[in-house]
């Protein structure tokens, strides 16, 4: 259906042309790309929930990160080397940011400054409101890191951050791991490396726990959760969901808690009807599916109730509201 429908021009702020794209608004067949699995998932989204395309035109879109002060979304388009902004004002898209190191996950802390990993120079940097550039992290034990992809902030501070080797040649400097930056001591502390690849990260509304995605070669691909002991060290790893779905698999990437503590994942490089998010219960069943036209890399919540998902997939922006809240910050 999606395939019959006219592509238009749009032209955004920052672009470097006009072609012809993705069409803008909601998608005419949101009910049918809603899967309900469980009775929990239908108190997760209102009546008639719709799937809305809210930009298009980037080679990779990842990172969204929300900032609840300025009521804007930032998400980056890796390859181009650029950041966008989206205003929930009036729906304005515009370049954020370019150069921007190639920035990969993205999160705004709880004093408002943007933390990115930037995967160009190997590191985690944040942004402070002066327009400075403070290098948070760059290397442990001396030696450089591979390529940061997706962080979080701790209430106490603490930036923890996930260091594949994506788009680092072989071999990679580091064991690929997960790190935590002491806000006191700034010290870089390795606190697993038992994944092949962990990628997106995030923490349960308790901070208690921390999700995280594998994404090696292991077939199905899957996120594990961790126990956070003493805020800074992670204990009792166990397998808590697969990306797999009726007879289809699929990579897990970025993911978000809301305040009930379901887990909203991201999924792409499957087949159509598995790509897009797949929503867990605390218990790690799978309660339902949102699926998109194009591959999913991330998601984040945010709007001003924090009602609003945020999903970053291939070349667009997609949002969909729902009926619960983010539990924090993306």
């Amino acid at each position: 259906m999606l395939g019959s429908l006219a592509a238009l021009s749009l032209k955004v702020e920052g672009a470097e042309e006009t072609k012809e794209v993705l069409p803008i608004g909601p998608l005419p067949d949101s009910k049918a790309r809603i899967v309900t699995l469980d009775h929990r998932f239908e108190k997760l989204l209102p009546m008639n929930p719709v799937i809305e395309r809210l930009q298009t035109g980037s080679t990779w879109s990842e990172g969204p990160a929300w900032n609840p002060a300025g009521r804007y979304l930032v998400w980056s388009d890796i390859p181009n080397d650029r950041q966008w902004r989206w205003l929930e004002e009036d729906g304005h898209v515009s370049e954020f940011r370019r150069p921007s190191g190639k920035t990969n996950g993205s999160t705004f802390d709880f004093m408002g400054r943007m933390v990115c990993c930037e995967q160009t120079g190997h590191r985690v940097v944040r942004h402070e409101p002066d327009g400075s550039l403070n290098v948070l992290a760059d290397q442990a034990d001396g030696i450089r890191l591979n390529s940061p992809n997706d962080v979080v902030v701790h209430p106490d501070g603490a930036v923890w951050f996930t260091d594949p080797g994506y788009g680092v040649p072989d071999p990679l400097p580091q064991k690929e791991a997960i790190y935590r930056l002491d806000p006191a001591t700034r010290v870089i502390e390795r606190v697993s490396t038992s994944l092949v690849k962990p990628n997106g990260l995030c923490f349960s509304p308790d901070f208690k726990r921390l999700y995280v995605a594998d994404t090696g070669t292991q077939q199905p691909q899957t996120m594990y959760v961790f126990d956070v002991a003493e805020g800074r060290r992670l204990t009792n790893q166990r397998l808590f969901a697969v990306m797999e779905y009726e007879g289809m698999k699929a990579g897990p990437d970025g993911q978000q808690v809301d305040a009930e503590g379901n887990l909203w994942a991201s999924a792409g490089h499957g087949p159509d009807g598995i790509n897009g998010v797949h929503v867990f219960a605390p218990d790690g069943r799978r309660i339902g599916v949102i699926l998109l036209p194009e591959t999913c890399a991330n998601v984040c919540f945010g709007g001003s109730r924090r009602d609003r998902l945020f999903m970053t997939a291939t070349t667009s922006l997609y949002s969909i509201t729902t009926g619960t809240q983010g539990a924090h910050g993306s």
